[in-house]
């Protein structure tokens, strides 16, 4: 069975999706009331538990999987690095 699609197709799905308003799922959102310093803080705070499962976990892991899980580890402390660098940045309210 052929299916008809017209060349090209009838409608651009792409600026369908572009113009069509976002509506985020409120089971995961961040209060967007929040300021920089309060999201990067738990960025940071985030960032710094990720790194010590992970390097917790290589512990138990030999040959490629710990040296993957040590790459990840190394990621994950160089987004830590940054966002601690951005908090630096950032001017403290007087």
């Amino acid at each position: 069975m052929s299916k008809v699609t017209p060349d090209p197709p009838n409608s651009d799905s792409a600026a369908d999706i572009m113009s069509t308003p976002r509506n985020p799922c409120s089971f995961f959102i961040v209060n967007p009331e929040l300021d920089t310093e309060t999201l990067l803080a738990y960025a940071c705070e985030s960032l710094a538990s990720a790194n010590v499962m992970a390097t917790d976990l290589v512990d138990h892991l030999q040959g490629t999987s710990r040296n993957a899980l040590l790459g990840i580890a190394q990621v994950i402390m160089l987004g830590e690095l940054a966002v601690n660098r951005a908090l630096d940045r950032i001017e403290a309210p007087e």
